[in-house]
């Protein structure tokens, strides 16, 4: 059985004299072994993970070696050469002489040396001549040198093939001759390439020896049963070494829809609002909506209660009074619901159902900044309901809102605002149906057509704030309020085609889909 290459470098390194001065170098081992380099590198490493066996300095070397362009150069001379050699004696049209290989780089260089004249007034057109003339030298003289004939004097010409000489000598091993400016000619020409190798400088170690021991990686039952791990050598752990890098995460396809409508948000000219608490009261949830309190949303069957804590500690006295007043009493042009308003019902905490609840708490701080300025919000969080799940339902979801308050703002603005952002959205196909939310008046259901599912799917809900939840608060009665709020599942689920929700969220989610999702880029 013939050696490994570890082994045949053992035995190689064996008759190496001992001391710092004994050694190999990795790049001779490899010619004197007959062996690519990389594969001696490779059992060099090998034996480093063995321990003490040998030791290996990397170094650095640095040599020339000849470009593809170069070998071509050494092979057939340079071009400014060869088309000094292309050039008859009775001339050639530049234009002729430009479509010759190497002539542009050709025609530059042998005019700089001045080894052709271009005549710009010949007839038909710029013709190119020899400056001199060239007679065959005889075997004796160098190669690349040319007898020219000079104003009839007969002399050796200065045309010599430099750049095919030079080189030559980079390819027999004398490029460090060349002086530092040939080098870099050579370099900016692209026919010469300076080339780092690195290799190793290998001597014995501690523990040296020809023979190469497996070590152990792993303590098995079966030694530990028999005792053979005490005779065993084992490799060492290197805690020192770089565990593997995870594997990077992947956005979901909710929050790449979700980064690119906060974006479109931003760009209409939005402010995000905080939306932080997933716990919310009944009153800022439900009562400062002007939502009755026996409205069957507010049934368990649609909302999660709390049981702990059961109850808000606290909330704003004025506000809530006026509240129970325009619930209970009627008021601001409104004859109420017309029944007993309890504080108590109020103060039930639940998981709150809409986004709406952080929409209520925004205005009503804009509400006691005295003065009023007309602003835009939105906010994108998630929200509660206890709904039975179906291929467009969770019992969690994403809500989308948008909120503007102004002067003077009517139905139209509202229609316009959603046309421009479902646009944005990259959905183009919107429907308005009339509906009915106990805060808003008039109110929109918008619908868009779900291209997969093969039908018009409620995509979200809107509306005109009305003056019994706005008043109550302290905005003036000159300002309106548009809304609307739209699910953040859904236009995911028209975007990327995906047709049952559970696959979107949940269980039931396959992580390839995850993986290979491309970013959202919405249709502007």
């Amino acid at each position: 059985m013939s050696p490994s290459v570890a082994e045949q470098l053992l035995q190689r390194l064996e008759r190496t004299p001992p001391g710092p001065e004994g050694g190999l170098c990795s790049l001779e081992a490899a010619a004197a072994l007959g062996l690519d380099h990389q594969t001696l590198v490779g059992a060099v490493k090998s034996l480093q993970a063995l321990g003490e066996v040998i030791e290996a300095e990397t170094r650095a070397t640095t040599r020339w070696e000849l470009s593809a362009e170069g070998e071509e150069v050494l092979r057939d001379g340079s071009p400014e050469v060869r088309l000094f050699h292309s050039v008859p004696s009775e001339g050639l049209p530049q234009s002729d002489a430009m479509k010759l290989p190497g002539a542009q780089v050709g025609f530059s260089k042998a005019m700089a040396n001045k080894w052709l004249r271009l005549d710009k007034g010949a007839p038909g057109g710029p013709r190119i001549f020899r400056a001199v003339s060239a007679l065959p030298l005889p075997p004796s003289h160098p190669t690349g040198w040319w007898t020219l004939t000079l104003l009839g004097v007969l002399q050796v010409s200065t045309v010599q093939d430099v750049v095919q000489n030079s080189l030559r000598q980079v390819q027999e091993g004398n490029g460090d001759s060349l002086s530092e400016r040939e080098r870099t000619d050579l370099k900016r020409r692209k026919l010469l390439l300076e080339v780092t190798l690195k290799s190793y400088w290998i001597r014995k170690g501690s523990a040296f020896s020809t023979a190469v021991v497996r070590q152990e990686t792993d303590l098995t039952p079966e030694m530990i049963a028999t005792g053979s791990w005490r005779k065993l050598p084992f490799k060492a752990y290197n805690f020192s070494a770089l565990g593997l890098p995870p594997t990077c995460g992947h956005l979901h396809p909710l929050l790449k829809v979700r980064s690119q409508l906060r974006q479109i948000f931003l760009e209409m000219g939005f402010t995000e609002m905080p939306t932080d608490n997933f716990v919310e009261s009944s009153f800022w949830n439900f009562d400062a909506l002007f939502q009755p309190q026996q409205h069957p949303a507010r049934d368990q069957h649609d909302t999660f209660f709390l049981q702990d804590p059961a109850e808000a500690p606290e909330l704003p006295a004025g506000y809530m009074a006026r509240v129970k007043k325009v619930h209970s009493q009627g008021g601001y042009g409104s004859q109420g619901y017309k029944y007993e308003w309890k504080v108590e019902e109020a103060r039930k905490n639940l998981l709150r159902t809409h986004t709406t609840s952080a929409s209520a708490r925004a205005l009503y701080h804009l509400a006691r900044q005295g003065k009023f300025t007309p602003v835009k919000y939105f906010s994108i969080d998630r929200v509660f309901r206890n709904e039975s799940l179906d291929a467009t339902h969770l019992a969690e979801f994403h809500q989308v809102e948008g909120v503007v308050a102004d002067r003077g703002l009517t139905l139209g603005h509202l229609m316009g605002i959603l046309q421009q952002f479902f646009t944005k959205l990259g959905i183009s196909k919107l429907r308005f149906k009339p509906a009915y939310n106990p805060y808003t008046e008039p109110s929109m259901e918008i619908f868009s057509y779900h291209e997969g599912l093969k039908k018009w799917v409620e995509v979200g809900n809107s509306g005109v704030f009305r003056p019994e939840l706005l008043l109550p608060m302290g905005l003036p009665e000159s300002v309106s309020v548009i809304a609307w709020g739209l699910s953040l599942e859904r236009p995911t689920m028209i975007k990327y085609g995906i047709n049952n929700i559970r696959e979107l969220v949940g269980h039931r989610v396959n992580l390839q889909m995850v993986y290979d999702n491309p970013l959202c880029r919405l249709d502007s």
